[in-house]
C-alpha cells in the first residue's frame, strides 16, 4: 500500500481512525462487533451471503439475456435455417465450424477437416485452427458428442446456453473485483445491477452470440479479478502462487478465444508499466504479470500452429523490451526527483526503441504482413494522412470503428453510473497524481508533505491498477466504439467500488472539512443503498416490459435464397458475394466460399477486394476473369449493397471501390481531381439488363426482392 497522510498533531481520535484495523468488524449499519469470535462469525456470514448474492445475480443475468434472445427471435419455434441465419456475418462463420465438428463422422475426421479445410476459401487449403480462434467451438462440439445429452438438447441450444452461462461468470467476476476493491459485497451488488441496467452499453451477447468477444470478455474479467487480488498486500506465498496460476489460466483462455487479445493485453501491459515507473505497484509482481502475458500468448501460438501474427505482436515485443530494460537499469527507483525523472525518461525511451527494433526484426524474419491493415487504419483514423487503401477505408467507414457516440453518456447517466464514475475517477486521479509525485520526490519533499493540511490520501496497489486500467480502456472506447464493452463493464466495477470506498469518502469529507469516522461509515453504506433503490424503482418496470415483449425472426428473402442453394446447386459449388452473406451460405448450405468475414489475412483481404469488383465499374470480361480465377460457379448480388443508402457518399462500398480503382464516385458531390470517369458502367446494375456482353458469361438462375444469383459460364 502506498500512503500519504497528515502528520499526527495530537488528535488521537483521528489518528486512530486512520488505522486499517478499525474497518475489520463492521456491519453495514455501522455497528462494531466486539470480540475476536464475533468478528470471525460476522466475516464468515458476510462472505457466505455475498457469495450467494454473486452467484444468484450471475445466474439471473444468464436467464435474462437468454429470455431476451428467445423473445426477440422466437428461437424455439423458428426453422433450423432461420436459426442459423440469425447468426449474422462472422458469427455464422464461427458457428459453422461447431456444426461441422458435430456432423463429422468422428472427432478425428472433424479435426482433420478443420486442419485441412478447402471449403472456406476456394482453390486454397487452409488450417482453420491456425487462422481463426475457434478452439472453443472444437471443445464444445467434442463435449456435446461425448456427453449423454443428444436426445435432450439440440446442438444449437448447447452452444447458446454455454455462451449465456459465461455471462454468469462475467457478472460474478465483476462483482468479486468490486468486492475486493471496496471490502464490502454491497459494492459487488451495485456493480452487477449497473451492468444489467446498462445492458445496451455493457454487452451485446443476446444478438451476437458466437462473436469472439462474448467468449473472451468473461475470462478477461476473471483475469482482472485475479490481478486485483494478487496486488493486495500481505498475501501468503501459497495464496500468491495460486493467484498467479489463476491469472495465467484466465490470460490463456482470453488469448485463445479472441483474435484481438494481443491489443487488449498490450493496453494492460502499458497500465502495469506506467504504475511500475511511478513505484505504485510491487515490481516483482509486475514482472510476473509480464511473463504470464508472454507465456499465455506463446502457448496460444503453439496451439494455433505457430501463428505468425501472434509472434509478431507488439505485446511480445513490448514485454520483452521491458524485461530487458529492467535488467539493464537496476537502480531505476533510487535518487532525488530530477535524478529519478532523468532515469525514467531514459527508461521509457529505451523500452520504446527496443520494442520497435524487436518487432521490426521479428516481422522481417517471419515476412509478416497480416496486421498491416490495422496500422493503416489507425494512421488514417488519427489524422496522419488520408488513404485510398480499400481495407483501411472499409474499417473507417464502419460505425463500430468510429468515435463513441455522445448518446452513450446520456444512457449511462440515466442510471447514475456515469456521474458516479466521473466523481470517483476525479478523486482517485488526484490521489494517484499526488502519490506519483511523492514517490518520485522521495525524502527530499518532506516540506511539501508538511504543507498538505487536513489531507489524507491512500491508494492501494489494486485500486491504482484498476484506476489506470479504466483510464486506458476508456481512451480506447472513446476512439473506437466497438471496444466500449471493455470499458463500460469495468466502469460499473470502478464506480461501485468508489461509492463504497472508505478512502474516497474520507478524502472527500476531509476536503470539505466534514470528516468523522462515523459520518464516513454512514455515507459509505447509505449512498450505495439509495442508489440501488433508485435503480430498482426506475428500471425494474422497464425490464419487466422488455421481458414481456415478444417478436419473431423474419427474413424470408434470405431463407428463400438458402433453401434454393441447398436444393438447386451441387455440394461442390463455389459461391462469390459479400463477406457477410457468404458466412451464412457456408453455415446453412455447406457450399464452398471465395471469401469470408475473418479479415486477418493479407491474401484474403486482396481476394475480397477482387471479388468486390462485382459492385465496381468494371467490364463483364474483367469480372468474369476475376471470379473464375477463384473457381467461382455462382455469384450472389445484393441490392442492399448495389444501391446502398446505409452509408453516406464516400463510404458506400461502391464508393470505396471507385476510389481504390481511381474512378469518379456516383451522385452529386466533389471528387478528388485525379479521379477519372470509368470506361464501363457499374457491373451490379448493368448485368440486370441482360445485355449480350453479360449474358455470354453470366446466366441469372435465381432472384427475389433482395438477391440475384448468376451462374458463370464455363468457357474453355
Amino acid at each position: 500500500m502506498t500512503t500519504i497522510r497528515q502528520r499526527r498533531v495530537g488528535k488521537g481520535t483521528e489518528a486512530d481512525d486512520d488505522q486499517p484495523s478499525e474497518e475489520k468488524n463492521l456491519k453495514p449499519d455501522g455497528k462494531i462487533l466486539t470480540g475476536h469470535t464475533g468478528g470471525k462469525l460476522w466475516n464468515i456470514l458476510s462472505i457466505t451471503v455475498g457469495g450467494i448474492v454473486a452467484i444468484s445475480l450471475g445466474l439471473l443475468t444468464s436467464v435474462y439475456v437468454a429470455t431476451l434472445h428467445e423473445n426477440d427471435l422466437w428461437f424455439s419455434n423458428i426453422k433450423e435455417v432461420e436459426r442459423e441465419i440469425s447468426f449474422r456475418t462472422e458469427c455464422g462463420l464461427y458457428y459453422s465450424y461447431y456444426k461441422q465438428m458435430i456432423q463429422a463422422a468422428s472427432i478425428q475426421q472433424g479435426l482433420h477437416g478443420l486442419v485441412y479445410d478447402n471449403k472456406t476459401e476456394s482453390v486454397r487449403t487452409i488450417n482453420i485452427l491456425e487462422r481463426m480462434n475457434v478452439y472453443q467451438e472444437v471443445f464444445l462440439s467434442i463435449l456435446y458428442r461425448i456427453l449423454p445429452i443428444q436426445q435432450y438438447l439440440e446442438p444449437v441450444y448447447f452452444y447458446i446456453y454455454t455462451l449465456f452461462g459465461l455471462q454468469a461468470v462475467y457478472v460474478i467476476a465483476l462483482y468479486v473485483t468490486s468486492w475486493l476493491l471496496s471490502g464490502t459485497w454491497l459494492s459487488g451488488l451495485l456493480a452487477a445491477c449497473w451492468y444489467i441496467t446498462n445492458r445496451i452499453d455493457t454487452t451485446r451477447v443476446e444478438f451476437t452470440i458466437p462473436l469472439r468477444e462474448n467468449w473472451a470478455l468473461p475470462f478477461f474479467a476473471v483475469q482482472i479479478a485475479a490481478i486485483t487480488y494478487l496486488l493486495r498486500t500481505h498475501l501468503q506465498p501459497v495464496q500468491e502462487r495460486l493467484t498467479l496460476m489463476a491469472v495465467f489460466i484466465a490470460t490463456f483462455l482470453f488469448s485463445l478465444t479472441w483474435q484481438f487479445n494481443q491489443f487488449m493485453m498490450l493496453i494492460q501491459a502499458l497500465a502495469l508499466f506506467i504504475l511500475d515507473c511511478f513505484d505504485m505497484l510491487p515490481t516483482a509482481k509486475v514482472m510476473w504479470l509480464y511473463i504470464i502475458q508472454i507465456s499465455g500468448l506463446l502457448l496460444v501460438c503453439v496451439l494455433q500452429f505457430f501463428n505468425s501474427m501472434i509472434l509478431g505482436s507488439l505485446l511480445i515485443s513490448f514485454n520483452a523490451s521491458v524485461l530487458i530494460a529492467r535488467t539493464i537499469q537496476k537502480n531505476l527507483k533510487k535518487g532525488g526527483l530530477l535524478n529519478r525523472l532523468g532515469k525514467l525518461i531514459l527508461h521509457v525511451l529505451l523500452v520504446l526503441c527496443l520494442t520497435l527494433l524487436i518487432n521490426k526484426f521479428i516481422k522481417k524474419i517471419l515476412n509478416l504482413e497480416s496486421d498491416e491493415h490495422i496500422f493503416k487504419f489507425l494512421k488514417a483514423k488519427f489524422g496522419f494522412g488520408a488513404t485510398r487503401d480499400f481495407d483501411a477505408n472499409l474499417y473507417l467507414c464502419e460505425e463500430a470503428f468510429g468515435l463513441l457516440p455522445l448518446n452513450t453518456f446520456s444512457r449511462l447517466s440515466d442510471t447514475l453510473l456515469f456521474y458516479v464514475y466521473i466523481f470517483v475517477l476525479f478523486f482517485m486521479t488526484v490521489a494517484a497524481v499526488i502519490i506519483a509525485f511523492w514517490n518520485l520526490s522521495g525524502s527530499n519533499q518532506v516540506q511539501f508533505m508538511e504543507k498538505m493540511e487536513e489531507c489524507t490520501v491512500t491508494l492501494k496497489p489494486d485500486a491504482a491498477y484498476n484506476l489506470i486500467h479504466t483510464i486506458l480502456f476508456g481512451c480506447l472506447a472513446l476512439s473506437t466504439m466497438r471496444m466500449k464493452y471493455l470499458w463500460t463493464s469495468h466502469m460499473c466495477v470502478f464506480a461501485s467500488f468508489g461509492l463504497c470506498s472508505t478512502e474516497v469518502w474520507k478524502l472527500t469529507l476531509k476536503c470539505i472539512h466534514l470528516y468523522t469516522s462515523q459520518r464516513t461509515r454512514v455515507i459509505k453504506y447509505s449512498v450505495p443503498i439509495m442508489t440501488l433503490l433508485y435503480i430498482s424503482y426506475k428500471f425494474w418496470p422497464g425490464i419487466m416490459d422488455e421481458l414481456s415483449e415478444l417478436r419473431e425472426f423474419y427474413d424470408p428473402d434470405t431463407v428463400e435464397l438458402m433453401n434454393w442453394i441447398k436444393s438447386n446447386t451441387p455440394n461442390t459449388a463455389v459461391f462469390a458475394g459479400s463477406m457477410q452473406l457468404l458466412a451464412g451460405v457456408k453455415l446453412c448450405t455447406g457450399r464452398t466460399l471465395t471469401n469470408h468475414p475473418h479479415y486477418e489475412d493479407k491474401n484474403l483481404r486482396e481476394r475480397t477486394k477482387q471479388i468486390y469488383q462485382i459492385y465496381a465499374k468494371r467490364s463483364p470480361e474483367d469480372v468474369y476473369r476475376i471470379l473464375r480465377s477463384f473457381g467461382t460457379d455462382y455469384v450472389i448480388l445484393e441490392d442492399s449493397i448495389c444501391y446502398e443508402r446505409r452509408h453516406s457518399r464516400g463510404c458506400r462500398l461502391r464508393d470505396l471501390l471507385d476510389i481504390a480503382n481511381g474512378h469518379i464516385m456516383d451522385g452529386l458531390g466533389e471528387n478528388e481531381p485525379d479521379l477519372k470517369p470509368s470506361l464501363y458502367p457499374r457491373f451490379c446494375e448493368e448485368i440486370k439488363k441482360n445485355l449480350p456482353p453479360y449474358t455470354i458469361h453470366f446466366t441469372r438462375v435465381f432472384q427475389n426482392k433482395t438477391f440475384h444469383v448468376y451462374k458463370l459460364a464455363k468457357h474453355k
